[in-house]
Formats: C-alpha cells, structure tokens, sequence
C-alpha cells in the first residue's frame, strides 16, 4: 500500500516537471487528502483487528459454553431416564400398597377384634403383675426392716464379741503375770517337787509329797515351810486372789491305830497345816482361803505303780483371780 502511494508520488514528480502550478497544488492537496485517509484507514484497520481477536475469544467462549450446555444435556436426559424409570418403581410400588391397604381394610374388622382381645388380656396381666409388685414391695421392706433389726443386732453383738475378747485376753493376761510371779518367787524350789502351771482359768501350785511331808505326816518340811513363805509374799501383794489348799493322798489304805483316820483325814490334815504356815504373819486375809481334802479319789495317774502313788501323793494350791467382771459380761 506504502508503495503505492510512492509511485503515484513520483509520478506526479515527473508531471509537475510538466504541468502547470495550479494543477500541481491541486495533486498536492490531493496526495494530502489521500495520505489522510491512508492513515484513518490504517487506524481502522487495527482497530478492526482488534475487535476481530475480541470476537475470536468471545467465539471461542461460546463455542466451549456451548459445548458444556451439550454435555449437561446429556447428563439431564440420562437423569430424567432414570428419574422415568424410578417413578415406574414408585408406581408399581404404590399399586401393591394400595392393594395391601385395601386387603387390610377388608380384614381390618377381624384384627381389630383380636388386638382388642390382647389389649383386654395384657391389661388383666398388668394388673395382677401390679398387685403381685405391691406385695413384693411389701415384702421387701419387711425383710429391709428385719435385715436392719438383724445388723444392729450384729454390731451389737460384735461389740459383745470384741469386749469379750478384750476380756478373755485381759483375763489371759493376768493368769499369765499371776504365772510368772508365783514362779518367779519359787523358782529355788523347781525340780525338788514343785510345779507351776496355769489350766483352767487358774494357776495351779503342785507341791509333791517329799517337799512338804514326811510318810504319814501333816508336820511341813522346814524346806517346804521356805517355799510356802515365798509364796505367801506374792499372795498377800495380790488380795484380788482367791486360794484353795487342796490335800492329795494315794490309795493305799491308812494303817489303823493312829490318829488320822483315813486318807480323807489326812489330805484335810495336811491342806490345814499349809493354811496355818501362809496365814502364819503374811497379813492374807483368811477368808481369801479355801481349805479342802480329796483324799485318794482326784489322781493324776491312774496306774498301780510305786511312781503313780508317788505323783497322786501331792498338795496343790490352786490360785483364782478375781475374773467376776468378765463372767458377768460372758453370761449377759
């Protein structure tokens, strides 16, 4: 186009050489006017270009756009298909229905008569299963009543139970010291025929025959006239004690013309000359005392031998402390 407009340039050049001036400025303003639109032209031209590229992208838009509504179309008619072949489902659904709700209608007559009769039934169980829960209830807070009557008596009788065993331990306790200190004051005189034991709830003092007595005597040995001194010491440091002095003889018969009589008058005999010898200044009060003679019939050896006569031939003073608290407590 730019060459164009050269040539014509030059060749009106090579005019001019030849034309007149006037015609001359009128191809001059010529060329201006047409170099004026050539320019509005081009301006035109790049403005349209421009549009063209806008037309292109919004073309390509649509195009896609236009595309995307293809694609939901399809997508909309496989849905409506299915929706179609749901709602057949539905409707083929809602005929059994109606035709179940129509079969229930005619035999609703008949089920209502027996839902009744169950109601009727169940109401009945339910008010015998009511009053049978009223009696349970009844009798649960009977046994509630007699379970706490049966725990207080429980505790209380714990409580028995452990002040007992206080008791009985506090009991143990004082024949044991009681033990030990009779022994204690004895204890030159263990092996010569003095034992000290506790059974029964008291202590037993055995003093054997060859300690206290000559064959047939009631005269008390000085060495076992010692031994009761000793022991008297302890008793008259213990006034709460009471004492029992109990005469043992064999079986063998008392020879006649003497005296003592028999082995009854001879255990009671000697059981009264060791009352004498721990009366004798010790400050015991006699009513503490006890004196008795079991002769031959209380042995601790039943054998017919020289060495079972011996054991049976024996003084026992048998101590008992002052347990009159605890038995009350034990017989409430």
């Amino acid at each position: 186009m730019m060459k164009k407009y050269i040539y014509i340039l030059m060749g009106l050049a090579l005019l001019g050489s030849c034309v007149p001036a006037s015609e001359f400025s009128q191809l001059t303003d010529k060329s201006s006017s047409l170099q004026n639109e050539r320019d509005d032209l081009m301006a035109e031209n790049e403005h349209l270009t421009v549009e063209n590229r806008e037309m292109m992208a919004k073309i390509d838009k649509v195009e896609e756009q236009q595309q995307k509504n293809i694609e939901d179309s399809i997508r909309i008619h496989k849905r409506v298909e299915e929706l179609e072949k749901e709602m057949a489902q539905l409707d083929r659904k809602y005929a059994d229905l109606e035709s179940t709700h129509e079969a229930l209608l005619r035999g609703n007559a008949r089920e209502t008569r027996r839902l009744l009769n169950e109601l009727q039934s169940t109401q009945e169980d339910l008010t015998t299963k009511e009053q049978l829960l009223k009696e349970l209830e009844a009798n649960v807070a009977g046994q509630r009543q007699d379970v706490n009557r049966l725990q207080a008596e429980l505790e209380a009788r714990n409580a028995r139970l452990m002040e007992m065993e206080k008791m009985l331990y506090e009991k143990d306790r004082v024949l044991d010291d009681l033990r030990e200190r009779v022994a204690e004051a004895l204890l030159g005189f263990e092996g010569q025929g003095l034992t000290v034991t506790r059974k029964n709830g008291k202590v037993y003092v055995s003093l054997d025959e060859k300690l206290l007595f000559r064959s047939g005597s009631t005269v008390v040995d000085p060495n076992g006239v010692r031994a009761l001194q000793q022991l008297a010491q302890v008793l008259a440091r213990n006034p709460e004690i009471s004492i029992m002095i109990e005469g043992h003889t064999d079986d063998v018969p008392f020879r006649k013309g003497s005296s003592i009589k028999d082995n009854w008058d001879l255990s009671v005999m000697r059981a009264t000359s060791i009352v004498r010898i721990l009366l004798d200044g010790s400050g015991i009060d006699p009513t503490r005392l006890t004196v008795a003679g079991r002769g031959e019939y209380l042995p601790v050896d039943g054998a017919d031998t020289p060495e079972a006569r011996r054991k049976n031939r024996r003084t026992e003073i048998i101590l008992s402390p002052d347990f009159s608290e605890i038995f009350r407590i034990l017989d409430m």
